[in-house]
């Protein structure tokens, strides 16, 4: 208990979470950056080796 009287498990029930939340989020972020990266630079060699062409 802390000086309060409330157990220290109760103080902030979403203490505990917090930072695996903002992990995950990173992690997302994360790799929408990297699949976004690759689909635009296979898109630029695509376009380069003329098989984005009209013609």
């Amino acid at each position: 208990m802390d000086e309060d009287g409330v157990p220290e498990a109760e103080a902030e029930p979403g203490a505990a979470r917090r930072g695996p939340t903002w992990v995950i989020l990173a992690l997302v972020a994360a790799a929408l950056l990297v699949c976004c990266c690759s689909a635009a630079i296979g898109l630029v060699v695509s376009w380069r080796a003329g098989l984005l062409g009209a013609g």
